[in-house]
């Protein structure tokens, strides 16, 4: 492995730890509660939060299990459902969301999973005031072809992460902010394709192609 590979692993290690710490702190703060609490009806609130903060904390990590791990088996092909699930788990706990789909394909090569997956994480977090996130995938003549438009109210895109998408950004200026999309340049050209991206007052939309992946 070399220092750039050994760095970007750290990076995107640090987004992970980042995105867990709410809901695992959620379930400490919980836990203590619980402990001092006496009162029934106080001790099931703190019960009924334990349980929201567990399930936020599987659902995340199943997530990045399938958009930065091996996850999805040991052939080159993922179920584009194990894709559609992460995600529908996510937006579950987000009801200011609404997620569409667009899947003419059951399978997708496990570089085009992980490009589908983490473009949709950009496309949910700049729906800051929440509004409608439409994910299309198709694989035609063996190239995977994504899709993800986010709309809304208010739309919050970083332009060093589009930088790091297009591969315009300096490897000694990424982040763990950037590390992922960085993550998805590399992943994309590869394969022998790219990534585009354009965003108006409402809208943010991102698209990939890879030839070979």
């Amino acid at each position: 492995m070399t220092d750039k590979s050994l760095e970007l692993a750290s990076l995107l290690c640090s987004r992970l730890c980042h995105d867990m710490l709410s809901p695992v702190g959620a379930l400490s703060n919980g836990l203590e509660l619980l402990a001092d609490e006496k009162d029934p009806e106080m001790r099931q609130r703190c019960f009924e939060l334990l349980e929201q903060s567990a399930r936020i904390s599987t659902d995340k990590l199943k997530f990045f299990r399938l958009a930065f791990g091996a996850a999805g088996g040991f052939g080159e092909m993922v179920a584009v459902d194990e894709a559609r699930s992460v995600v529908d788990a996510l937006l579950s706990n987000n009801e200011r969301i609404t997620v569409n789909w667009a899947l003419s394909t059951s399978e997708l090569p496990k570089a085009a999973i992980k490009v589908l997956l983490n473009l949709a994480q950009i496309g949910m977090d700049a729906l800051v005031r929440g509004g409608t996130l439409d994910i299309g995938a198709e694989l035609r003549e063996g190239a995977s072809e994504i899709v993800v438009r986010a709309s809304g109210p208010k739309i919050a895109f970083d332009a060093n992460i589009g930088k790091a998408l297009d591969g315009t950004m300096a490897p000694q200026d990424l982040s763990s902010r950037t590390a992922a999309a960085h993550m998805l340049h590399k992943l994309a050209h590869r394969a022998g394709g790219g990534i585009q991206f354009a965003k108006s007052g409402d809208a943010l939309v991102m698209g990939a192609v890879l030839p070979q992946g």
